[in-house]
């Protein structure tokens, strides 16, 4: 099974930026479309962004446009989300998942290949 690993997590202030990364252990991604997605406490799952296998086609979550960049190297079999402006309503666990299916990355939901996760923490 293809394996995920997210990193670049962390405890930043407001205002800061943080870059993630997700990459695939022992497989390729290069057909596969990415997206990034958080949970915070007490909160429902929610999308930030999705990029398409080529990384021609992108999409960003309203609370994150203009702030958050998606991109991937697939050279490097590597997709990064790189966060700036950094809120505190920011804070969650991100994770990775990866499908050939652009049709489920809004939402996640039937993703066939999810990372574990990693923490970041927006505070002063």
């Amino acid at each position: 099974q293809l394996q995920l690993v997210e990193s670049g997590g962390g405890l930043v202030q407001p205002g800061g930026s943080l870059r993630l990364s997700c990459a695939a252990s022992g497989f390729t991604l290069n057909y596969y479309v990415i997206g990034w997605f958080r949970q915070a406490p007490g909160k429902e799952r929610e999308g930030v962004s999705c990029i398409s296998s080529s990384g021609g086609t992108t999409n960003y979550a309203d609370s994150v446009k203009g702030r958050f960049t998606i991109s991937r190297d697939n050279a490097k079999n590597t997709v990064y989300l790189q966060m700036n402006s950094l809120k505190p309503e920011d804070t969650a666990v991100y994770y990775c998942a990866a499908d050939p299916s652009w049709v489920l990355c809004s939402h996640g939901r039937g993703m066939g290949y999810w990372g574990k996760g990693t923490l970041v923490t927006v505070s002063s």
